[in-house]
């Protein structure tokens, strides 16, 4: 079957997963630089971290119960704080259905050598059985699996009554799903993912028990120093006040703020998740009148409405040709699936990305498919 080429490209082709799409009208004239060549000791930097975090807490709806702050080395090195300053304790249970989470899995049982964590895994596409998840253990887990493009679907699964705590790892989640923050202990994400912006930073969000573990518990390993989040005993309370362990760059946390900001103008998170969902919903429909292609996800209450993840009826080949001739025209850019995860295609659907762009794009898959699937 032959398929004309689209005339229409979308205005902005960036429907990356990671680092994603920066916010509509993005420019460099938005950020302020006043503070650029200060010391983010500075109190013009301190000011401008505090600024992030409030601004954090404005559009994620945290409540005052949690502390947030700015940490090294993006989401990971967020994960991998609380998990080595909180985890030993108590038993653990680690969840995994994509690459991301088996990444944490892998770390408490080869790095840490936790003898009594146990794996709740799945395959992609699937969720764990939640149901066996025991929460008088720490129960880490991902909110939303950016390279499986499966999500839960809610917190209704964890317990209240919660002996363990919950480290949630919301890099692809945060300001695009509705966090329960009264069934997280702890939460990261970095600001690349859903508002676009620049790498290398990581947040951290701690509820009271979160606190109530690092001011009563000293883990048998050594810490290095950008994991500290006490000391003699007490919690660092500077790093969660716009003091940051080492050296942030503050080009990049201006630009969070910018993205902050544009964020509370559309509404806060409610209006972040109308575009998000608005965006999956174009690909969804995409999918539900094609043949030849099909959500990852299987059960549509755990589908992500970010990390839209695309399994093709066809070769191996094909979805690897597809990704360079939407490429090649400027239709889209880097959309191939996660290396880890089955062959197809990962669309990023955040509020970055306007829905006119995604509405663009649906005929440029058709096309591109039926280019790949000709040539074998």
């Amino acid at each position: 079957m032959t398929i004309t080429k689209p005339a229409a490209r979308p205005a902005c082709a960036h429907f990356s997963s990671g680092p994603c799409a920066k916010i509509p009208g993005w420019s460099p004239h938005l950020l302020n630089t006043d503070v650029l060549g200060r010391s983010h000791r500075s109190s013009l930097g301190k000011a401008r971290l505090k600024r992030a975090i409030e601004l954090t807490r404005e559009v994620l709806d945290v409540p005052p119960t949690h502390l947030i702050g700015i940490v090294p080395a993006s989401d990971t090195g967020a994960v991998e704080m609380a998990m080595w300053s909180l985890l030993g304790q108590r038993p653990a249970d680690m969840l995994a259905w994509e690459s991301f989470g088996d990444g944490w899995v892998s770390d408490v049982m080869k790095q840490l050598k936790l003898k009594d964590a146990r794996k709740i895994t799945a395959g992609y596409g699937d969720l764990p059985d939640l149901a066996a998840v025991n929460f008088d253990h720490d129960v880490v887990f991902t909110w939303n699996g950016t390279t499986s493009g499966v999500r839960v679907p809610d917190a209704d699964w964890i317990a209240a009554d919660r002996k363990g705590l919950t480290i949630c790892d919301a890099t692809s989640a945060a300001f695009a799903q509705q966090l329960d923050f009264a069934k997280l202990d702890v939460v990261t994400f970095s600001w690349q993912k859903v508002l676009g912006g620049e790498g290398a930073h990581g947040v951290l969000i701690l509820g009271p028990r979160a606190v109530e573990r690092l001011e009563t518990y000293a883990p048998a390993w050594p810490l290095p120093k950008i994991f500290r989040l006490t000391s003699g005993g007490k919690l660092i309370a500077g790093i969660f006040e716009g003091e940051t362990i080492n050296t942030p760059s503050m080009l990049c946390v201006e630009d969070y703020i910018a993205a902050l900001e544009w964020a509370w103008k559309l509404g806060g998170l409610k209006g972040l998740m109308a575009r998000a969902d608005a965006n999956a919903a174009v690909v969804q429909k995409w999918l539900d009148s094609r043949d030849f292609a099909a959500n990852l996800a299987k059960v549509e209450s755990t589908r992500s409405n970010t990390s839209v993840c695309l399994t093709l009826k066809a070769g191996g080949s094909v979805p690897k040709q597809m990704v360079k001739l939407l490429e090649a025209e400027k239709a889209a850019f880097d959309i191939g699936s996660y290396r880890d995860a089955p062959p197809g295609l990962r669309i990023w659907c955040g509020a970055t990305v306007e829905t006119s762009d995604l509405e663009a794009l649906m005929p440029w898959l058709d096309w591109a498919y039926a280019q790949a699937a000709a040539a074998g």
